[in-house]
């Protein structure tokens, strides 16, 4: 494999699909990768097989060596160019009070996709009384389509070919893409600051409709593909009606396109998407999203319907924006839970921008906090 231009030390945050394929396959890149996670049996199972990960994809098997396997977040993020985060967004209020007493400066902490996480966690670093030199940035999906085949393995179906990504604050996007370019490098698009980056979360526009909408499927059968027989034109037709409303609120706020609509996901010809082109074959092809999803506790009940809905419902708030579908999903999905619908869950004001009016988010996103 032909060596980075630029060779980064690395940590990757967390134990799931994403953070395996980010830790295997940028360490067969040529960087150096250490990787976090809190489950200290796990680690230490891992470390015992030789810290190895698997990395399975179109061509073949290959073994990713990591520099570090560890519980320690101290020693897994020392003298790190980027910290890769992609555990859910449900993870990062408690990884940002881990992380705050210890970023330096010069480290970027990159996550895809933040539903705001990153001016969550520059927000825990605030209020830590620290100010080190640092950036934060998010995108709007995953750079994998990947899952786990075993406890060191994961496939990776497909690899992001464009990620458009928000920087907080704005003032230090030079310092973060500079970072997040050299690890995915001709697949970065700056989309200005870190609310633009949010905005561009898929998860919350395909997975409320795909969960609630086959909730029967799912609660009757042992196994269900919501990519594959789940992914039906009512539900296409409800998907591009819930994803207008995200880009109305994002043309509300200002932001230019492009806007990534998820109908370029599906499409056979015009513009790519973050995957590119029949990324969604490939991936309902792979038979590795027929799997059993528990409505009341999965993530993207817990990550994409409870805290990617209530951003996008907070900010339609802000941008007086009417966003019915994202409110009713956003309310069934508490019935499912069964709780309340309170719309609340990663809200601005949960990010840490709550009372401001528009021209003081715009300075707190252009200059931190």
């Amino acid at each position: 494999m032909t060596p980075p231009a630029r060779r980064l030390r690395i940590a990757v945050l967390g134990g799931g699909n994403g953070s395996f394929a980010a830790a295997g396959d940028l360490t067969l890149a040529g960087h150096e990768v250490r990787l976090w996670r809190r489950d200290a049996a796990a680690v230490k199972a891992h470390r015992a097989a030789g810290g190895t990960i698997a990395v399975k994809d179109a061509r073949g098997t290959r073994e990713a060596r990591l520099a570090l396997v560890t519980t320690d977040m101290a020693a897994a993020i020392e003298d790190a160019a980027l910290i890769l985060c992609p555990a859910p967004a449900t993870a990062q209020p408690d990884i940002a009070r881990l992380l705050a007493p210890l970023l330096a400066d010069g480290q970027v902490v990159f996550l895809p996709p933040g539903t705001l996480g990153t001016v969550l966690m520059a927000r825990a670093l605030h209020e830590a009384g620290r100010a080190p030199r640092v950036a934060f940035a998010e995108t709007g999906t995953l750079p994998w389509l990947a899952r786990k085949h075993g406890p060191h393995q994961v496939a990776i179906t497909v690899r992001a070919t464009r990620l458009p990504v928000g920087v907080f604050p704005l003032d230090r996007a030079g310092m973060a893409l500079d970072a997040v370019g050299a690890a995915f490098p001709g697949v970065i698009e700056p989309c200005g600051d870190a609310l633009s980056g949010a905005l561009m979360n898929a998860g919350a526009i395909i997975h409320p409709p795909l969960i609630v909408m086959n909730a029967g499927p799912l609660e009757h059968f042992e196994k269900w593909d919501i990519h594959n027989e789940g992914t039906v034109p009512a539900i296409r037709r409800t998907t591009d009606a819930l994803d207008a409303e995200r880009v109305a609120v994002r043309e509300a706020l200002g932001y230019g396109a492009p806007h990534f609509p998820l109908a370029h996901h599906y499409a056979k010809t015009g513009e790519e998407w973050m995957y590119g082109r029949a990324s969604h074959d490939r991936l309902t092809e792979s038979g590795d999203w027929r799997e059993r999803i528990v409505l009341t506790g999965h993530r993207y009940m817990m990550e994409d319907l409870r805290l990617g809905l209530s951003l996008i419902i907070s900010a339609a708030g802000l941008a007086g924006v009417p966003v019915p579908l994202a409110r009713a999903f956003s309310a069934i999905g508490a019935a499912i839970r069964g709780e309340a619908p309170d719309f609340s869950g990663r809200t601005l004001a949960d990010a840490g921008l709550g009372g401001l009016d528009r021209a003081g988010l715009a300075r707190v996103l252009q200059h931190g906090f």
